[in-house]
């Protein structure tokens, strides 16, 4: 029984320590992102993916976001090739 909650607790210091190096590596808040995510899931119902980051970019401007060209980046290094991707590929790394 010691063996298998020494496991447990084994994983779970792991998934901690990740989720901790996960929030270290963003360039803005988990609260932004998702905000981000609300703001492009609404706006790809008005308007098409034009493959690129332009409601991205509309939408960290309004927010004043300054590390704008990091934010586009680090969507880039998680799949988020553009509006439509970072939706798919990159919100699902916040739930």
């Amino acid at each position: 029984m010691a063996d298998k909650d020494m496991r447990k607790q084994i994983r779970n210091e792991l998934r901690l320590k990740a989720q901790k190096e996960f929030e270290e590596s963003l360039p803005m808040t988990i609260d932004k992102f998702k905000s981000l995510f609300d703001y492009l899931d609404l706006a790809l119902q008005k308007e098409k993916c034009n493959d690129d980051h332009c409601l991205t970019i509309r939408f960290l401007n309004l927010i004043a976001i300054d590390n704008i060209d990091d934010v586009i980046s680090w969507l880039l290094d998680n799949n988020g090739f553009c509006d439509c991707e970072t939706l798919v590929n990159v919100e699902e790394h916040f739930e």
